[in-house]
C-alpha cells in the first residue's frame, strides 16, 4: 500500500466522520423544530447557520480539495487532519437541549447517512479512485442541511403511517378505560406546574398518571398511554402545548378529555400564532372539546381568558385579585422564608393554605388545582396536607439557597412577558443583598420581540440591582429598555455565554445575595 493510498483513506474516513457531525447536527435542529421543514427552514435562515463558521471551514475544506494542491500529499493529510479535529470538537460539545435518539430520528439518520454514503462510494468505485468518495462526502457534509430537509420531506408518509398506528392503539387502550376520567391542561405558561401540583393534590384519594416532562405534544401523549398507562389509573393528567392553531384538538380529538384547566392567554408563541387572538382560539380548543357534562376551571387575571365566553360546560373562574367575574379569588397572601401562606375564598368555601412555592404565579396554578381537585372530591383536609407537601417544579421560579449563602431563583425554563414580571417581583421582594439578573431575554414573541424585551428591560432596572445580559439575540432590546430607566451603567455586564454569566456572578457575589436565572436558551438561538 502506497503513502498516497493511506493519505487518501484517512481523507475519506475523516470527510465520513465530518459528514456524520453535521448530519447529526441537522438532526439535533430538526428535532427541537418539530421535524417540521418550515420551522426548520426558518430557523436555518434566522440562525445564519448556512453561512455560520462551521460550514465555512467545510466549504474552505471542500475548495481546497478540488484544487490543484490536492496533488501533494502533506496538503492531504493537513486537510484530514482539520476535518478530523473538527469532528471531535463536534462531538465533544455540550449542548443545553442535545439530540435524543428516538426512533424516528435513528430511522431518517440512518436513511439519508446510508443513502448518502453509498452515492459517496458509488463515485469512488466509478471513477476508480478512493480520493473520490472522501471528495463526494465533503460535499454533502458541507450542504447537509438541504439534504436533511429533502430526506425528512421524502419520510414524511413512512412518519405519518407510523404515527397513525401509534395513534390507533392509544386510542384502543383509552377505550378499554372507560370509568377513567381524563383531565386536559394547557395555557400559554403554568400549565406544567399546573399539571405537577394537581397530580400531587388527586394522589392523596384517586391513582394519578400524568404525561411526563415536557410530553405535551400529540405523539407525546399517545407514547404516554401507550408506555406508562396502567388499568388501575384512575384519572390521567394530559398536559397539552400548542405552537399553530389545532394542536390542542389534536391531543382532543386522541384522549377526549372530561374536564380542563385553561391557566392563561398570554402573548407567547407570537411567531407561529401570529396574534393573541389565535393563541385564544387554540388554548380553548380544549374547553370546546369537553362533554356536555364536563367542567373548566379557566384563570381570568388574563383578560383573553375573561372575555372568553364558556357556555357549552359547567365553568369555575379564578383570579388572584378578587374581580366580580371570579367564582375563586384569594386572600391574605403572606410571604416567608419558608415559603407563603394564603386563603382560597369562593362558593362559600375559605380554604387557609401553606405552600414552600414563592410568586403569584405559583398561587394563581395552585388554585386552580385546588379548584379541580374540589370538583373531583378531594377532602379539604387532604388538600392542606398535599398542598403543604408540594415541592418546587425544576427550573419554574425555583428556589434554593446555596453552601455559600447566594439564594438563587431558577425560572430558566421557559420566559414570556407575564411570566417574567412575576419572577421579577419575586426577585425585588428579596431584601438584605444585591439582587442579580442573568437573562438573554425571551423569544418567539415574532413581531412584539423587541417591544416585549424593551419592557423586560425597564423592569430590570427597576426591580434589580446588577443585570447580566447573556448572548446577542436580544441584547440591544433589553439595554435600550435598561437605560430608558437610568439603571447605572456600571452594573450592566454583556456575556456571550451562561459560563460566562456564571463566571462573572461568582467574581462579585456574596452570602445575602439573590441570583434570578431568567430564561435560557437553546442552542439554535445565540
Amino acid at each position: 500500500m502506497t503513502l498516497d493510498l493511506i493519505i487518501d483513506i484517512l481523507f475519506v474516513i475523516a470527510a465520513v466522520a465530518i459528514l456524520l457531525t453535521e448530519v447529526k447536527w441537522d438532526m439535533q435542529m430538526m428535532q427541537q423544530n418539530s421535524y417540521r421543514n418550515e420551522r426548520f427552514l426558518k430557523w436555518l435562515k434566522g440562525s445564519g447557520e448556512y453561512s455560520g463558521v462551521s460550514r465555512l471551514i467545510d466549504l474552505a475544506m471542500l475548495i481546497l480539495a478540488l484544487s490543484t494542491f490536492m496533488e501533494s500529499w502533506p496538503v492531504k493529510l493537513i486537510l484530514a487532519v482539520v476535518l478530523f479535529a473538527k469532528s471531535v470538537v463536534a462531538l465533544r460539545k455540550k449542548y443545553k437541549k442535545p439530540l435524543v435518539f428516538t426512533k424516528r430520528v435513528l430511522r431518517l439518520y440512518i436513511t439519508e447517512c446510508t443513502i448518502l454514503l453509498g452515492v459517496a462510494a458509488l463515485a469512488a468505485v466509478m471513477r476508480q479512485l478512493t480520493f473520490e468518495a472522501g471528495l463526494v462526502a465533503l460535499s454533502f457534509a458541507t450542504f447537509s442541511y438541504a439534504f436533511t430537509l429533502a430526506f425528512n420531506w421524502l419520510l414524511k408518509p413512512v412518519e405519518q403511517a407510523i404515527n397513525n398506528s401509534f395513534v390507533k392503539d392509544a386510542k384502543r387502550i383509552l377505550a378499554q378505560m372507560p370509568d377513567m376520567k381524563i383531565v386536559g391542561i394547557t395555557g400559554s405558561y403554568g400549565k406544567t406546574s399546573t399539571k405537577h401540583y394537581l397530580n400531587r393534590i388527586l394522589s392523596e384519594k384517586y391513582s394519578v398518571l400524568m404525561t411526563p416532562g415536557s410530553f405535551n405534544t400529540p405523539m407525546g401523549v399517545v407514547r404516554t398511554v401507550r408506555e406508562l398507562l396502567q388499568p388501575y389509573n384512575d384519572l390521567f393528567i394530559v398536559e397539552m402545548g400548542a405552537k399553530n392553531i389545532g394542536d390542542i384538538k389534536e391531543i382532543c380529538d386522541i384522549v377526549h378529555p372530561q374536564m380542563g384547566i385553561v391557566t392563561a392567554v398570554g402573548e407567547q408563541h407570537l411567531e407561529s400564532f401570529k396574534s393573541i387572538e389565535n393563541v385564544q382560539r387554540t388554548k380553548f380548543e380544549l374547553i370546546d372539546a369537553l362533554p356536555a357534562n364536563g367542567f373548566a376551571v379557566i384563570n381570568d387575571d388574563f383578560p383573553f381568558v375573561a372575555n372568553r365566553k364558556v357556555d357549552n360546560v359547567a365553568v369555575r373562574r379564578y383570579t388572584v385579585g378578587n374581580k366580580p367575574s371570579s367564582d375563586y379569588h384569594v386572600e391574605n397572601i403572606t410571604y416567608s422564608a419558608a415559603g407563603t401562606q394564603f386563603t382560597i375564598v369562593g362558593e362559600g368555601r375559605s380554604i387557609e393554605l401553606s405552600t414552600r412555592l414563592v410568586g403569584e404565579c405559583n398561587i394563581s396554578n395552585l388554585m386552580a388545582a385546588v379548584i379541580m381537585a374540589l370538583h373531583l372530591g378531594v377532602e379539604e383536609q387532604k388538600i392542606k396536607y398535599a398542598v403543604s407537601r408540594i415541592e418546587q417544579v425544576e427550573h419554574r421560579l425555583n428556589v434554593k439557597r446555596t453552601a455559600s449563602g447566594i439564594t438563587i431563583i431558577d425560572d430558566a425554563f421557559n420566559s414570556n412577558p407575564d411570566g417574567s414580571r412575576m419572577a421579577l417581583d419575586v426577585l425585588c421582594g428579596m431584601k438584605g443583598g444585591k439582587r442579580i439578573v442573568i437573562t438573554p431575554g425571551m423569544i418567539e414573541l415574532g413581531s412584539k420581540q423587541e417591544y416585549f424585551n424593551e419592557l423586560f428591560g425597564e423592569h430590570i432596572a427597576e426591580t434589580a440591582d446588577v443585570d447580566i445580559i447573556v448572548g446577542q439575540y436580544n441584547r440591544e432590546t433589553i439595554l435600550k429598555g435598561i437605560n430608558k430607566k437610568g439603571m447605572s451603567a456600571n452594573t450592566v455586564h454583556t456575556v456571550s455565554t451562561f459560563a460566562e454569566a456564571q463566571q462573572l456572578m461568582l467574581s462579585f457575589a456574596k452570602a445575602g445575595d439573590t441570583v434570578l436565572y431568567e430564561n435560557d436558551l437553546p442552542d439554535s438561538f445565540k
